[in-house]
């Protein structure tokens, strides 16, 4: 059953291999670039298994002591994950202990995996999902190690290399919105987003963007079910 469960997985997840290995590789090279010994990477990826917030952590480490200002920040980077755990309690009911991984390995990509995937009939729910959220750990921590390992062997100007974050999140947007039929939901995301920005700053827009987003797709969920979206 397990095995069986991991074969059906690991398809799904060769997509974010690649991506995960190039950012994980930018990651390390970037924390030991900025100083840091290739442990700092590799503890944090498997600890906090967050990529934006892995690489503000380091521009913290390197600010001034502020826990109530890191703690605030880390709230804003990942308050999306509050909404994914809501989005997924159906589907983790029922998983036993690996209910406790599933919820500490979710990330953007491994949520988007196993909430939209159906699961192939006689193939367990509980471990697929467990092999999804294994495997995309392994590709993160596995590349940010490796990238910690790498940096100092570098020669080149590292400078700009945390800018692999902001061009990972346009493309997950793209992709997004080509596999869609109806482009509503981006276009709902991308306003709200935009709002926000400008009402409340680029330090505190995740949240309120969150709730908006929440607050006009439930508003909408009944037309665009019935039309099929």
């Amino acid at each position: 059953m397990k095995w069986a469960a991991l074969r059906a997985a690991f398809p799904h997840t060769i997509p974010i291999f690649a991506g995960f290995w190039f950012l994980g590789l930018a990651y390390g090279i970037y924390a030991n670039v900025s100083g840091f010994s290739f442990l700092y990477p590799m503890i944090m990826s498997i600890v906090i298994f967050g990529g934006s917030l892995e690489f503000v952590t380091i521009t913290m480490l390197l600010s001034p002591f502020a826990p109530l200002q890191a703690f605030l920040m880390a709230i804003l980077i990942q308050a999306r994950h509050l909404f994914y755990g809501i989005a997924m309690l159906d589907r983790f009911k029922d998983t036993g202990w690996k209910k406790y991984y599933l919820i500490y390995g979710m990330c953007d990509e491994t949520f988007s995996i196993n909430f939209a995937t159906k699961v192939p009939d006689g193939i367990d729910r509980g471990w697929f999902m467990f092999f999804v959220t294994l495997l995309n750990e392994f590709y993160w921590v596995s590349g940010a190690t490796i990238g910690g390992l790498m940096g100092s062997l570098l020669t080149f100007d590292t400078q700009g290399i945390s800018f692999v974050m902001t061009a990972m999140f346009v493309v997950i947007f793209l992709e997004q919105y080509e596999r869609e039929h109806s482009h509503i939901t981006a276009w709902v995301g991308l306003a709200a987003s935009v709002l926000c920005l400008n009402l409340f700053g680029s330090q505190a827009f995740i949240i309120p963007s969150m709730i908006v987003i929440l607050a006009i797709l439930t508003l909408i969920r009944g037309p665009l079910e019935r039309k099929g979206i």
